[in-house]
């Protein structure tokens, strides 16, 4: 397995370490509920530096972000960042990734840990004349602190207002003592914070740092477990589970990441797609009898007809109720619609709710 910069600082805490995308990485330190309300109430700290990170520069590098993703990058402007997707020529999802506006001609591409490879692969086919890619991804360290006292725990590291900047943007500055790093505010758990992306030497010195001045504020380090709850709770996709390469970006409700005011590859399936409708619709739902939905559990409809999968699930820690996220057929998309989750020989009970959970309390106290 690989491993980060800090995989020997996780072990030294006692964090529960296992495989995932080829990295050793920590999954739990104390409890998934401890380390997800921590961020939810307070400030907790990622590392998720098994992150990919391609360079693109040229005079042609927007062309070649415009021609493999489905956002319009057109729109960007340095210091700004975007939500975008890499498709196939069906339609269907190569990765989910966000795309950086560094300078002019000069883009970073932050891509799925598991989709590395795939993902430059793909990308390096298209590239002409005009570009020059590098992958960085075994160069950087990146830290997501996370939680609604983010701001005043990192405050005192760096002279930016980190109050000041706006959703989905970012500045390169100095923090913790070192210089040029990328202070970005994309985000996965819907609690607010920042990602830092520095040169991986400086890891355990940026991590001690943000871990002493966060001290007062309660800070604690989070694994992947309760980062997957978390963006769970928001109804974020996570590559390999609710999204992949059989499954197109308006299926997942991704279509306001979808521009069609340029062609890129898999244009054409997509506006087809669009043009006679989706007949299947990625959804959040709420359990309303015992059980959790897992992954690939069978939704019926209530004369035991399939209708769909689900593809995530879990005990939503900040709402105590069951939740899951699936794909069913697009008449039973809509919130209220009454679906029954297959957990082997039983069939519980649930109800369809708007993304995000966190935003639907009432309803899904009513369910």
């Amino acid at each position: 397995m690989k491993t980060t910069a800090l995989t020997p600082v996780h072990i030294s805490l006692g964090a529960k370490m296992s495989e995932f995308a080829g990295y050793n990485m920590p999954i739990v330190y104390t409890s998934i509920n401890e380390e997800h309300l921590a961020v939810r109430s307070s400030v907790g700290v990622f590392d998720v530096s098994h992150m990919g990170e391609f360079l693109v520069k040229g005079k042609k590098a927007l062309d070649l972000v415009q021609k493999v993703t489905t956002n319009d990058a057109a729109k960007l402007v340095p210091g700004k960042a975007q939500y975008s997707c890499l498709t196939n020529q069906a339609g269907g999802i190569v990765d989910d990734l966000l795309v950086y506006m560094l300078d002019e001609n000069e883009y970073l591409l932050v891509v799925n840990a598991s989709n590395i490879e795939k993902d430059w692969n793909w990308i390096t086919q298209f590239k002409g004349s005009g570009v020059k890619m590098n992958n960085i991804s075994d160069d950087i360290t990146l830290l997501a602190v996370q939680g609604p006292r983010a701001a005043d725990a990192l405050q005192p590291l760096t002279k930016v207002d980190l109050k000041a900047i706006p959703y989905y943007s970012f500045v390169r500055d100095r923090f913790a003592g070192i210089s040029n790093v990328i202070i970005s505010t994309t985000g996965y758990t819907g609690a607010g914070g920042f990602e830092l992306y520095f040169d991986r030497k400086y890891s355990e010195k940026v991590w001690n740092a943000v871990f002493a001045a966060g001290k007062d504020y309660g800070i604690k380090p989070v694994g992947l477990a309760a980062r997957d709850t978390l963006r769970l709770e928001m109804g974020y996709c996570l590559y390999g589970n609710d999204i992949d390469e059989t499954t197109t970006p308006l299926e997942a409700g991704l279509g306001w990441i979808t521009k069609f005011n340029k062609e890129f590859i898999g244009w054409d399936a997509l506006l087809k797609q669009k043009q006679e409708g989706v007949k299947r619709r990625l959804i959040g739902f709420v359990l309303t009898d015992r059980g959790i939905a897992r992954h690939g559990y069978p939704l019926r409809d209530a004369e035991g007809n399939i209708i769909g999968s689900v593809t995530s699930g879990t005990m939503s820690p900040s709402l105590k109720k069951p939740i899951g996220m699936g794909y069913v057929t697009i008449s039973f998309a809509h919130p209220g619609s009454e679906i029954f989750v297959q957990i082997r020989d039983n069939t519980v009970r649930a109800s369809v709710v708007k993304f995000p959970f966190l935003t639907v309390e009432k309803e899904v106290a009513k369910v």
